[in-house]
């Protein structure tokens, strides 16, 4: 679930509400996701559409997205915020690949070290009773759901990657 969320927060050339997912806020004092104040969507294949609730959160919408990592510079027409979402360079492709890699990698770790801790602990069930082919059966599944995980993640990964690298 982590990955599939880092993951639809790269942006691939096409407009992704998600991309906007860390961006926050100040409304009535606190910092709240601007999901919270606006409603997003994407009326095209290349633009994103933010409409504020209140029109006095145009320029603190605005200002955000500016000083966030998104990258686009927004044009408001005193009504709706639209970011026109640029054609990716084959430079820029291969950047977002590499940060997808990076975010898989990190996902196999997690579940690496899932698989060793509930080793670890079938082990020591060995020293509280249990029997050792019950162990061995235990530890067979615990590999079987790490393979399949892995495998799935490698999935999600490649289609992320064929999505980005798709002109």
């Amino acid at each position: 679930m982590h990955l599939e969320e880092a993951l639809s927060r790269i942006r691939a050339g096409r407009a992704n509400v998600h991309i906007l997912d860390e961006i926050r806020v100040e409304s009535y004092g606190s910092m709240v996701p601007l999901s919270n104040v606006a409603s997003l969507n994407t009326p095209d294949a290349r633009s994103i559409a933010i409409k504020p609730w209140e029109k006095s959160m145009l320029k603190v919408i605005e200002k955000a997205i500016i000083d966030s990592s998104v990258g686009i510079m927004p044009e408001n027409n005193g009504e709706i915020i639209r970011l026109g979402i640029p054609a990716l360079t084959e430079e820029r492709r291969k950047e977002l690949t590499k940060q997808c890699s990076k975010e898989a990698e990190t996902a196999k770790v997690s579940v690496r070290n899932a698989r060793r801790d509930a080793i670890e602990k079938l082990k020591k069930s060995i020293k509280t009773g249990t029997p050792e082919d019950m162990e061995k059966d235990y530890e067979d599944k615990v590999q079987k759901s790490h393979d399949k995980y892995i495998k799935k993640l490698d999935g999600m990964l490649d289609a992320k990657n064929k999505e980005i690298m798709t002109v």
